[in-house]
């Protein structure tokens, strides 16, 4: 997990996967519990995350400042997705689901 220590609110950019682990979801927030139950109960039923049920949480890093964050999300959005599983494994190498670290 990458954290930068400036600043005074915390930001979290979050990658998620479906149960069978067949789609990657990265996303920006301010408040991940929170974020994770509205992936959960499918708040926009036409959003990615609810098409795919797409709310097991895979990695998150935490940021002090948005910009950076948004930065981030944008970047790892780019990556293809054998980059984007090499980042996960960095801190969860299983790949297990990790939503009972925000509930």
């Amino acid at each position: 997990m990458i954290e930068y220590q400036e600043g005074y609110h915390t930001y979290y950019v979050y990658i998620l996967t479906n149960k069978a682990k067949t789609v990657l979801y990265t996303g920006v927030t301010n408040n991940l519990k929170i974020r994770l139950q509205q992936h959960i109960e499918g708040i926009n039923p036409n959003s990615f995350t609810a098409k795919y049920k797409a709310h097991y949480l895979l990695y998150y890093e935490k940021f002090t400042w948005i910009q950076k964050g948004i930065a981030r999300e944008k970047e790892i959005k780019g990556w293809v997705r054998v980059k984007k599983i090499e980042l996960i494994k960095t801190i969860n190498p299983e790949m297990n689901f990790l939503n009972h670290l925000f509930e």
